[in-house]
Protein backbone atom coordinates (compact mmCIF):
# COMPACT_ATOMS: atom_id res chain seq x y z
CA UNK A 1 0.00 0.00 0.00
CA UNK A 2 1.22 3.28 -0.78
CA UNK A 3 1.63 6.40 1.38
CA UNK A 4 -0.84 8.38 -0.10
CA UNK A 5 -3.13 5.24 0.58
CA UNK A 6 -2.31 5.04 4.07
CA UNK A 7 -2.93 8.44 4.23
CA UNK A 8 -6.67 8.40 2.69
CA UNK A 9 -7.53 5.30 4.88
CA UNK A 10 -6.25 7.48 8.24
CA UNK A 11 -3.69 5.19 8.59
CA UNK A 12 -0.60 6.23 10.05
CA UNK A 13 2.24 7.04 6.89
CA UNK A 14 5.45 8.75 6.28
CA UNK A 15 4.55 12.24 4.60
CA UNK A 16 8.31 13.91 4.53
CA UNK A 17 9.82 11.02 3.18
CA UNK A 18 7.59 9.96 0.58
CA UNK A 19 8.30 11.61 -3.21
CA UNK A 20 5.12 11.18 -4.37
CA UNK A 21 3.34 13.33 -1.76
CA UNK A 22 6.15 15.99 -1.28
CA UNK A 23 5.89 16.59 -5.08
CA UNK A 24 1.98 16.53 -4.81
CA UNK A 25 2.30 19.65 -2.14
CA UNK A 26 4.93 21.05 -3.53
CA UNK A 27 2.48 21.36 -6.72
CA UNK A 28 -0.37 22.88 -5.02
CA UNK A 29 2.17 25.08 -2.86
CA UNK A 30 2.89 26.56 -6.14
CA UNK A 31 -0.79 26.92 -7.42
CA UNK A 32 -1.19 28.63 -4.18
CA UNK A 33 1.51 30.71 -4.47
CA UNK A 34 0.19 31.57 -7.95
CA UNK A 35 -3.17 32.58 -6.82
CA UNK A 36 -1.94 34.71 -4.04
CA UNK A 37 -0.26 36.95 -6.34
CA UNK A 38 -3.05 37.38 -8.29
CA UNK A 39 -4.59 40.78 -8.46
CA UNK A 40 -7.76 40.05 -6.40
CA UNK A 41 -9.66 42.36 -9.36
CA UNK A 42 -8.72 39.36 -11.51
CA UNK A 43 -11.60 37.39 -10.80
CA UNK A 44 -11.61 35.01 -13.97
CA UNK A 45 -8.01 34.01 -13.30
CA UNK A 46 -8.32 33.35 -9.42
CA UNK A 47 -11.11 31.35 -10.66
CA UNK A 48 -9.21 29.11 -13.46
CA UNK A 49 -6.53 28.41 -11.12
CA UNK A 50 -8.33 27.98 -7.93
CA UNK A 51 -10.08 25.10 -10.32
CA UNK A 52 -7.06 23.64 -10.92
CA UNK A 53 -6.08 23.44 -7.03
CA UNK A 54 -9.37 22.15 -5.80
CA UNK A 55 -10.55 18.88 -6.46
CA UNK A 56 -14.14 19.19 -6.76
CA UNK A 57 -16.30 22.67 -7.28
CA UNK A 58 -20.15 22.12 -7.50
CA UNK A 59 -21.10 25.39 -7.89
CA UNK A 60 -20.03 29.46 -7.70
CA UNK A 61 -17.67 30.17 -5.42
CA UNK A 62 -15.18 33.10 -3.65
CA UNK A 63 -11.97 32.38 -1.84
CA UNK A 64 -10.36 35.20 -0.74
CA UNK A 65 -6.42 35.73 -0.89
CA UNK A 66 -4.33 34.51 0.63
CA UNK A 67 -5.32 30.87 0.69
CA UNK A 68 -3.20 27.80 1.84
CA UNK A 69 -3.49 24.23 1.28
CA UNK A 70 -1.47 20.77 0.99
CA UNK A 71 -2.65 18.87 -1.39
CA UNK A 72 -6.07 20.67 -3.53
CA UNK A 73 -7.20 17.60 -4.81
CA UNK A 74 -8.59 16.10 -1.47
CA UNK A 75 -10.94 19.49 -1.28
CA UNK A 76 -14.48 19.89 -2.06
CA UNK A 77 -16.51 23.07 -1.80
CA UNK A 78 -20.46 22.86 -2.49
CA UNK A 79 -22.80 25.61 -4.28
CA UNK A 80 -22.03 29.46 -3.36
CA UNK A 81 -19.12 28.44 -0.96
CA UNK A 82 -17.19 31.70 0.35
CA UNK A 83 -14.20 31.78 2.16
CA UNK A 84 -12.89 35.49 3.76
CA UNK A 85 -8.86 36.14 4.10
CA UNK A 86 -6.63 33.51 5.45
CA UNK A 87 -8.19 30.78 5.34
CA UNK A 88 -5.70 27.16 5.01
CA UNK A 89 -6.65 23.66 4.82
CA UNK A 90 -4.26 21.08 5.40
CA UNK A 91 -5.98 18.41 3.28
CA UNK A 92 -4.03 15.31 3.90
CA UNK A 93 -7.43 13.79 3.98
CA UNK A 94 -10.55 14.50 2.71
CA UNK A 95 -12.23 18.62 3.30
CA UNK A 96 -16.16 18.34 2.39
CA UNK A 97 -17.88 21.86 2.42
CA UNK A 98 -21.83 21.37 1.22
CA UNK A 99 -23.74 24.16 -0.37
CA UNK A 100 -23.97 27.70 1.12
CA UNK A 101 -21.14 28.00 3.51
CA UNK A 102 -19.97 31.28 4.80
CA UNK A 103 -16.20 31.10 6.50
CA UNK A 104 -15.01 33.96 8.56
CA UNK A 105 -11.70 35.16 8.21
CA UNK A 106 -8.38 33.61 10.05
CA UNK A 107 -10.33 29.81 9.66
CA UNK A 108 -7.91 26.79 9.66
CA UNK A 109 -9.08 23.06 9.09
CA UNK A 110 -6.74 20.36 9.80
CA UNK A 111 -7.21 16.85 8.66
CA UNK A 112 -3.61 16.02 10.02
CA UNK A 113 -2.86 14.63 13.61
CA UNK A 114 0.57 12.95 15.11
CA UNK A 115 0.87 10.37 17.48
CA UNK A 116 1.26 10.99 21.06
CA UNK A 117 4.10 8.58 21.48
CA UNK A 118 7.06 10.96 21.07
CA UNK A 119 9.57 7.70 20.16
CA UNK A 120 6.29 7.03 16.66
CA UNK A 121 5.85 10.46 16.27
CA UNK A 122 9.98 11.11 15.76
CA UNK A 123 9.82 8.82 13.16
CA UNK A 124 8.21 11.12 11.01
CA UNK A 125 4.86 9.07 10.99
CA UNK A 126 1.29 10.86 10.91
CA UNK A 127 -2.21 10.33 10.25
CA UNK A 128 -5.16 12.15 8.45
CA UNK A 129 -8.93 11.94 9.32
CA UNK A 130 -11.93 13.27 7.55
CA UNK A 131 -13.75 16.68 7.85
CA UNK A 132 -17.23 17.26 7.11
CA UNK A 133 -18.86 20.51 6.81
CA UNK A 134 -22.81 20.21 6.35
CA UNK A 135 -24.94 22.65 4.10
CA UNK A 136 -25.85 26.06 5.55
CA UNK A 137 -22.95 26.27 7.86
CA UNK A 138 -21.87 29.82 9.12
CA UNK A 139 -18.36 29.37 10.59
CA UNK A 140 -16.51 32.65 12.51
CA UNK A 141 -13.00 34.03 12.48
CA UNK A 142 -10.29 32.32 13.76
CA UNK A 143 -11.86 28.84 14.25
CA UNK A 144 -9.24 25.98 13.90
CA UNK A 145 -11.76 22.53 13.10
CA UNK A 146 -9.63 19.81 14.14
CA UNK A 147 -8.96 15.96 12.38
CA UNK A 148 -11.98 13.83 12.11
CA UNK A 149 -15.06 16.58 13.05
CA UNK A 150 -18.08 16.83 11.52
CA UNK A 151 -19.94 19.73 11.56
CA UNK A 152 -24.05 19.27 11.06
CA UNK A 153 -26.24 21.56 8.91
CA UNK A 154 -27.33 24.82 9.42
CA UNK A 155 -25.18 25.14 12.47
CA UNK A 156 -22.94 28.12 13.64
CA UNK A 157 -19.39 27.92 14.80
CA UNK A 158 -18.88 30.86 17.07
CA UNK A 159 -15.29 33.07 16.62
CA UNK A 160 -12.21 31.74 17.92
CA UNK A 161 -13.36 28.13 18.81
CA UNK A 162 -11.70 25.14 18.34
CA UNK A 163 -13.67 22.38 16.98
CA UNK A 164 -12.49 19.44 19.06
CA UNK A 165 -15.47 17.07 17.98
CA UNK A 166 -18.32 16.70 15.81
CA UNK A 167 -21.65 19.30 16.03
CA UNK A 168 -24.88 18.53 15.52
CA UNK A 169 -27.28 20.08 12.82
CA UNK A 170 -29.28 23.33 13.54
CA UNK A 171 -27.33 24.46 16.46
CA UNK A 172 -24.95 27.51 17.73
CA UNK A 173 -21.77 26.04 19.22
CA UNK A 174 -18.58 28.10 20.80
CA UNK A 175 -16.11 27.91 23.12
CA UNK A 176 -12.59 26.23 23.68
CA UNK A 177 -13.38 22.90 22.98
CA UNK A 178 -16.31 24.12 20.96
CA UNK A 179 -19.39 23.17 22.16
CA UNK A 180 -23.00 23.34 21.65
CA UNK A 181 -24.75 25.94 23.29
CA UNK A 182 -28.28 26.14 22.00
CA UNK A 183 -30.52 24.69 18.93
CA UNK A 184 -31.33 26.93 16.02
CA UNK A 185 -35.11 27.37 15.44
CA UNK A 186 -36.42 27.03 12.31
Amino acid sequence: MSEEEKMLQGELYFSNDDETLFFKRQTAKELCFEYNHIRPSNLSERKHIMEKILGKIKGDFIIEQPFICDYGFNIEIGDRFYANHNLVILDCNKVKFGDNVFIAPNCSFYTAGHPLDAKTRNQGLEYAKPIEVGNNVWIGGNVVVLPGVKIGDNSVIGAGSIVTKDIPANVVAYGNPCRVVRNIEK
